[in-house]
Parts: C-alpha cells; sequence; structure tokens
C-alpha cells in the first residue's frame, strides 16, 4: 500500500518528511524537482509539493463569448506562460499517483490549502470522499506528527466554498473588466482595465472619502483655556462653535482669575489589560506602525518564518490561544533564547500561562504565536517581524498595568474648568511590550474647596478637521470590518488598484483623478458593480457552504444572476460611463511635454516585448526615445526640468509612492538625486542594529554582522517588499545550542541530511544524497 502526500511548497513537504521518517527519508527528484520516498511498517509514503495552484479557472467555450458563464479548472501552465515552471511539479505527482493508493491534503489548513490540495487529488483520479486531511498550525517535527497521527476526513465543503469564490471571482473579474475595457474601445486608451467583485467596492470606499474630504467646509471653534498652577485646564464647554458664547466665558472667567474654587478632585486606578495576541489584520497594523512595513511584505516575511517553523500560520482571523498548544513550554523554550529569557523566566517563575485573549475566532487556526524553535540567520525585516510577534506573545501572560487617573475641576465665576492627569502605578505587561505605554501626565496636588488663582486665561481659534485618508494597513482593518475580501486577499486587491493606476502613494493612499473617473462612471451608471452589500452577500453565500447550508451550485446561480443583472445595466449606460472615464483619462494619456529636436509631442508608447517607453509623435521621422520605469504609471506634471529642459513626470509606483523625474538619464539632477539616494542608503545601513535584550537595557548597541552561511534566500518578491521597511534596532536572535532529548528538539541545518536512494529508479529520475557533512550535496549517481 502507498499513500502519496500533497504539500503546498516544498520546504513544508521536506519537514513533512523528515518528521514522519525521524529524518530517514530518500531524497528523489524527476527533472529537478524533488519528491521525498520513506516506509512506515509496510506502507509507503511519498511526499511531493505544489508551488501554489497547479490548476486555475479558465473560459469553457469560444474567447469571442461575452458574457463569459461557462468555466471549466484546467492545469495553469497550459493558460499562462508564466505558470509554465509548474508543469514539473504536476508531472511528479502524475508519476506518483501511479504508484499510490491513497491521498493526503497536507496543505494550508484553509480554503485556499483545501483547493489547492484537493484539485491536484482530483485531478489525478483520486476518490475525494475517501482522501484525507492533514491539520497543522505550526511546521514543527512534533506538531506534523500529531497531524499525521490524527488524520481527517477531506474538508469538501471548504473545497466546496473555495471553488465557488474563485468560480464568481473570475466571471465577474473576466466580464465586468472586459466590459471596462469596451467602453473605451476605439479610443487611444491602451492601458490594462480592470474591476472586480471586490475591486469595485474597494474603489468606492477610497473614492468615498476622497469626496468626504473635498467637500468637507471647516467651521471654526473655540477652546478657551487657564493656566492654574503651570497646568492648563480646559473649559468644560468643551469645543464651543460660537465666538461670542466663547467670549462671554473667557470674560466672565477674567473677571474671577485669581478667585478660583476647587469644586472636584478625582482619583482612580485602572488595570490595563495586555494586548492579545495577534491575528493577521492585527499583525498587519502594527507592523506597519512600529516597523513600517507594507501589508504584503509583513504577510511574506511572516509566512517565511512560518514556513520555517519559528512561528504558527499567519493567515488567521483568530486572537485565541487554546491550552493545547502547550503553552507553558513553549515560553520554557523562548526563557533559552538570550533576547527573552529575562522576559520569560519571570512568566515562568510568577507562573503566568493564561493568556489575555481577544473575542475574534477562527475555527481552523489559533492566534499567532512563536513555536519557541530558535531562530537562525534571519534577515534584518525577518528578526524585527519575529521578536515583534514574540514580544506580543509573552506580553499577553503578563500581569495587568494599573494607572492612577485624576481628574480636577475648578470653577472661575461660574465657569468650570477641568484638567485630567494620568500616572502608572504598576507597568505590568508594559515591562513586557516595549511598542504601547501609558500616557503619562502628571498633575500637581490639590485639594477640594481650595481657593486657587489662574496666571492667565485665553482662547484658541481652531478649525474642524476632515476624514483622514486611508494607509494600506487601515484600509485592511476597514475592510475586514466591513466584510470585503479575505484576510489573505485583502493586501493583493490593494495591490491591483495601484497596478492599474487608480490610486497612488505610500503611507496615505490617495485616489487619482482616473481613479475618480472610474468610480463616478460606475457609481452613476452601474451602482450594482460598486456596492459593497453585493460583495458581502456573496461573501454570506460562501460562508454558507462551508457550513453546510447552501449548495456550491446553489451560490454560483446565485452569483451569475447578480452578475448578468449588473452587465445588463452597465451595456444600457455603456456611452455615459466612457464619457465620463474619458474625463479621467486626460492626465494619464496626455502628452508628456514637447520633444527637444522636433517640437512634436513625447507619449508613451510600447515595444514590441510590450516594455513602456516615451518617443516622439513624429516617428519614424523624429527617432528621439526615453527610458521610463517599467510596472509604473507615468503622467505628465506640465513642467520641464530646469538643467536638461525635458519635460519632467510624476511616477506611480505602488508602495513606492510618487515622485517626479525628468527624461534624461544623463542629466545633472539625476546624479544629484542619485547621490542623495545612495547617502541615505549608507546612513540607513549604519542605523541597523542588532542587541540583545540586557544591551538595549544597558544602552549598549551592537553592530550586525553577516552570518557566513545563511539558508535559502528569500524570493525576489519578498526581497522587494522587504526593502521598503524602514531599519531600527531589535532585540539580538541568536543562536543557542541546548542540550534536549532528540524528540523534542528541531533537526538543525546539518542534521537536515538525506539518506541515498537505494531503490532502482525510472528513466529520467536521478537519486541525490546530501552528505551528513554540514549539510554538503553529495556527488549524484547516475
Amino acid at each position: 500500500m502507498s499513500t502519496l502526500i500533497v504539500a503546498e511548497k516544498p520546504s513544508v513537504a521536506l519537514r513533512i518528511a523528515m518528521a514522519l521518517s525521524n529524518n530517514t527519508q530518500k531524497r528523489l527528484n524527476l527533472n529537478g524537482v524533488s519528491y521525498y520516498e520513506m516506509d512506515e511498517g509496510k506502507e509507503r509514503i511519498y511526499v511531493a509539493a505544489a508551488v501554489g495552484h497547479l490548476f486555475t479557472i479558465m473560459q469553457s467555450g469560444s474567447k469571442r463569448d461575452y458574457p463569459v458563464l461557462d468555466v471549466k479548472w484546467t492545469a495553469s501552465w497550459e493558460v499562462n506562460k508564466n505558470s509554465y515552471f509548474t508543469k514539473k511539479y504536476l508531472d511528479v505527482f502524475k508519476m506518483l499517483a501511479q504508484r499510490s493508493d491513497s491521498y493526503i491534503n497536507a496543505c494550508d489548513f484553509d480554503i485556499e490549502g483545501t483547493v489547492i490540495g484537493t484539485n491536484i487529488i482530483k485531478f489525478l483520479g483520486g476518490d475525494t470522499t475517501k482522501a484525507r486531511r492533514m491539520k497543522f498550525s505550526t511546521t514543527t517535527i512534533p506538531d506534523l506528527k500529531a497531524a499525521y497521527a490524527n488524520l481527517m476526513p477531506l474538508d469538501l465543503q471548504n473545497f466546496y466554498a473555495g471553488e465557488a469564490r474563485h468560480m464568481l471571482d473570475w466571471l465577474w473579474g473576466i466580464n465586468l473588466s472586459r466590459a471596462l475595457s469596451s467602453a473605451l474601445a476605439g479610443t487611444k486608451f491602451t492601458r490594462p482595465l480592470s474591476i472586480g467583485r471586490v475591486q469595485g467596492p474597494t474603489l468606492a470606499l477610497l473614492a468615498k472619502r476622497e469626496l468626504e474630504i473635498s467637500k468637507f467646509v471647516p467651521k471654526p471653534y473655540w477652546l478657551v483655556l487657564t493656566l492654574v498652577k503651570d497646568t492648563e485646564f480646559s473649559n468644560t464647554k468643551g469645543e464651543i462653535f460660537d465666538g461670542k458664547i466663547a467670549k462671554h466665558a473667557l470674560d466672565a472667567t477674567n473677571a474671577h482669575l485669581k478667585n478660583g474654587i476647587v469644586e472636584e478632585v478625582e482619583s482612580t486606578e485602572q488595570l490595563v489589560r495586555p494586548y492579545p495576541p495577534f491575528d493577521l489584520t492585527a499583525l498587519q497594523l502594527e507592523a506597519s506602525r512600529v516597523l513600517r512595513m507594507d501589508p504584503s511584505a509583513t504577510l511574506a516575511t511572516a509566512q517565511t518564518l512560518y514556513e520555517r517553523a519559528y512561528i504558527s500560520y499567519p493567515r488567521t482571523s483568530s486572537q485565541k490561544l487554546p491550552p493545547t498548544l502547550g503553552l507553558s513550554k513553549v515560553i520554557g523554550e523562548l526563557a533559552k533564547n538570550p533576547a527573552y529569557q529575562d522576559l520569560a523566566g519571570k512568566l515562568i517563575s510568577e507562573r503566568r500561562f493564561r493568556p489575555n485573549e481577544g473575542m475574534k475566532v477562527d475555527e481552523a487556526h489559533p492566534a499567532i504565536y512563536p513555536t519557541g524553535v530558535m531562530p537562525k540567520n534571519l534577515t534584518d525585516v525577518e528578526g524585527k517581524l519575529y521578536d515583534l510577534i514574540v514580544k506580543r506573545f509573552i506580553a499577553c501572560f503578563a500581569a495587568y498595568a494599573k494607572v492612577a487617573k485624576m481628574k480636577v475641576v475648578v470653577n472661575f465665576g461660574g465657569e468650570k474648568y477641568a484638567a485630567n492627569g494620568s500616572r502608572t502605578i504598576e507597568r505590568g505587561w508594559y515591562d513586557f511590550y516595549e511598542f504601547a505605554s501609558a500616557k503619562e501626565k502628571a498633575l500637581p496636588e490639590f485639594k477640594k474647596g481650595e481657593n486657587v488663582g489662574a496666571s492667565k486665561a485665553y482662547m484658541n481659534e481652531l478649525k474642524t478637521q476632515p476624514p483622514r485618508k486611508y494607509g494600506k494597513a487601515s484600509l485592511i482593518a476597514e475592510l475586514e470590518r466591513r466584510v470585503l475580501g479575505t484576510k489573505a486577499t485583502r493586501a493583493s486587491i490593494i495591490d491591483t488598484l495601484f497596478k492599474r493606476g487608480y490610486i497612488e502613494g505610500a503611507s496615505i493612499i490617495s485616489v487619482t483623478s482616473f481613479g475618480m473617473s472610474v468610480y463616478n462612471a460606475l457609481n452613476d451608471n452601474a451602482n450594482m458593480i460598486v456596492n459593497e452589500e453585493t460583495t458581502r452577500r456573496l461573501e454570506e453565500d460562501m460562508e454558507q457552504i462551508s457550513e453546510n447550508k447552501k449548495s456550491m451550485s446553489e451560490v454560483v446561480d446565485e452569483g451569475k444572476q447578480m452578475l448578468l443583472e449588473a452587465l445588463k445595466v452597465f451595456d444600457s449606460n455603456k456611452k455615459k460611463i466612457a464619457e465620463e472615464m474619458q474625463k479621467g483619462i486626460s492626465e494619464t494619456e496626455a502628452p508628456l511635454g514637447k520633444c527637444l529636436k522636433d517640437g512634436g509631442d513625447l507619449v508613451i508608447r510600447k515595444s514590441r516585448l510590450g516594455k513602456q517607453f516615451v518617443g516622439c509623435t513624429n516617428y519614424p521621422k523624429c527617432t528621439v526615445t526615453y527610458s521610463i520605469p517599467q510596472n509604473a504609471l507615468v503622467v505628465a506634471t506640465g513642467k520641464v526640468c530646469e538643467f536638461c529642459h525635458t519635460p519632467m513626470v510624476k511616477v506611480i509606483r505602488k508602495g513606492k509612492g510618487v515622485f517626479e523625474i525628468d527624461l534624461d538619464p544623463e542629466c545633472v539632477s539625476r546624479n544629484k538625486w542619485k547621490e542623495r539616494q545612495e547617502a541615505k542608503r549608507k546612513e540607513e545601513s549604519e542605523k541597523i542594529t542588532i542587541t540583545t535584550a540586557k544591551e538595549l537595557k544597558a544602552g549598549a548597541v551592537k553592530k550586525v554582522q553577516t552570518p557566513e552561511k545563511k539558508m535559502a534566500e528569500p524570493s525576489q518578491k519578498i526581497k522587494t517588499l522587504q526593502n521598503t521597511v524602514e531599519a531600527k534596532p531589535l532585540a539580538h536572535i541568536p543562536v543557542k545550542k541546548a542540550a534536549i532529548k532528540k524528540e523534542e528538539t528541531e533537526p538543525s541545518e546539518k542534521q537536515m541530511t538525506i539518506k541515498k536512494a537505494t531503490r532502482k529508479a525510472k528513466p529520467k529520475i536521478s537519486k541525490k544524497s546530501t552528505s551528513a557533512k554540514a549539510g554538503t550535496k553529495g556527488k549524484s549517481k547516475k
């Protein structure tokens, strides 16, 4: 009997193989793709990895059909040339399926992981009703062993819910995007357009905030204040919107300025609960606030930490830490790390093993927590995020903080003034989580009935402020609150809006004029597309599939009917939509400026390879061209460079903010800009330090030493995201060897050896072995 285990990624496949074989697995490969083989009694086990989705949705029928309503699942490499590399991984599964009798889905335990693994099993001809599921929240060896020992039936309801989501997202996306593009057919607009089931409401949310801000009319108001014992007191009337009333209060106060009476002295003590452990959204918000990390970078980095068994599964909406996780053991392992031994040791000495939990629940996974496995060779970004997660986890076990609150009210001739103070009595969990603290404001001593005088009374005239714009992290939190999208897709939806040129900005998001025109066109003429109630209704229906309250076909059919209704309204108003959208095209499609050679217009062109560049409209007579950034929106500014006199353009890049440059790459202004950037990078690199908790306390700082040996480098995408993070000091995360029983410890890099395959392999299958010496590769045998 043979069993095939389907893992979601190669790194997880290796850890599963190591766990189930006690590190005696055989590593084989087909066309450069590794898979693992081991024996458990009379059973042979194969472990192979996907690389995300190996199957995708595509149109069933003629490509000219509109609207598209019939779809099918097919191999990703057959649909998208960028996914051709996945063919090798699918070939491995096909080969192993011929040798296997049963299947286990060991992909991430969420809807996406269920769809990835179940699709592979389904298309290999496996019986999904007999296939089994591994459920684990960490990739530590003990958790993987426990998951294999407690296999579950395949979670088919989640699979059906996931299928429905993929189908509806694809159907809404492809049809609405084609409709949007068709509205501008025959114009010079050539940029890709898209709108989708969640994209539309997200754009609407941002556009409505822009409109609120643009329509906001500031109103003046006054605060009447007094200074008593060098402490500022505010009139209890608060914000006064009538200047005459404010002036009257000030005059009445001045008439009794030296004859104030302390009417109230109130002192209370409050207990401040620790923050709950992180769910994904809370982690993205806090990483943005503390580390200035982009939400997409936070998720990518957390995923890497999870795959290396340092933290639990990050795509969770839970703030719960059940006792079954062995929390006291995790705290004990953290105490072996010099960076956390004092904090974790204090919890152990005080027997604090009950966490302060939040309200949010996720049936699939607990809150994000460190596994206790000693981290090795973390990058600066990984180290900072790991440090944030560990300290949040430890802090939720700590004692409540105690804060003294004080309120004093003074009466000056009938006008009452109040001052509030706050003082931390017991720091409690604040000592464990340096990223939070109570606001301290000391008040001088006052006694009830005491006569006091004010040194002065005065008025401050202020104006009401418009609503704040969203940042990426705050937008993700708002989408979660409105039940739009999923915890795993919200960041990518925002990134798509950046790519389409609908929004711009790094820390603060603004809607471009083109984005506003798209919103206005759809909101006025096809509101269903940007109405969040439509999307929320579908989200709730898909949730009911998971709960076995609705069938997949029922929800998909309902979604198709809603789509047809939206398209009918769109088509009937297509002319109005086109006119409204063209109002916003002027900025994005306007000539960038005049050609210095012959006075022609400089416009954006595309090469045969799809690369954008700037060229003259008098081509081929004029061959002037300029390079511009790829994957960015480039628009005119109406300005020219003072040095080279070429047009200045505005560059809008996803997550990189907005900046202006001239078109001449040899211009002296470019060199000056490069020098400033280089100086800034040098200054940033000198600031990057890693210190131990003790050194931080003592004020000592050490510079980072680049480790001689590193684990596999992060992908280019993760590197790019990581480069956006502002360098800040953090606690040192050292490598510490501890004498732990073999079955309780994680294998080190050097212990991750693979025994040479002894079974005769089929043609084209090479056998590889890994030397037991320092993890070096052995020679392959033909």
